[in-house]
């Protein structure tokens, strides 16, 4: 998956029951082209158990680079949304940095992959791949 900061709208979120899950919200978005790219690959993996994990990492040449994997687990202190099946996991040292952020998918000539449009990041290298 191909990690880039970009221009996205997101789709309205709704919170899943705190009741079943102990976690919080949290502010990231996940437009409707990305959340059917994710059911398009949990299905192709016969995984209904897998959620989608967002993070922020030290590294790249801005200080920071963005993780986006899918994560069978929920860890003490994360924070999930559902979006309509697709569940969006953060964890808590990534939330104050992704606060805001949108997740996208393009399929086009010039681009394919996700994409992450973060309103927290001052800038950007070169390549695309990390922040600060």
């Amino acid at each position: 998956m191909t990690d880039t900061v970009t221009e996205t709208v997101t789709e309205p979120v709704s919170a899943v029951d705190t009741a079943t899950v102990p976690t919080a919200a949290h502010g990231v978005g996940l437009t409707e082209v990305a959340a059917l790219k994710v059911r398009s690959l949990l299905a192709q993996e016969g995984r209904e158990d897998l959620r989608l994990r967002v993070a922020v990492q030290p590294g790249g040449c801005s200080g920071l680079i963005y993780q986006l994997y899918f994560d069978e687990r929920v860890l003490d202190g994360d924070a999930l949304v559902d979006f309509d099946g697709v569940a969006v996991v953060v964890d808590k040292m990534s939330v104050p940095y992704l606060d805001g952020a949108s997740i996208n998918f393009e399929d086009t000539i010039e681009k394919q992959g996700f994409t992450i449009d973060n309103p927290n990041a001052g800038g950007s290298c070169a390549c695309g791949d990390s922040f600060h």
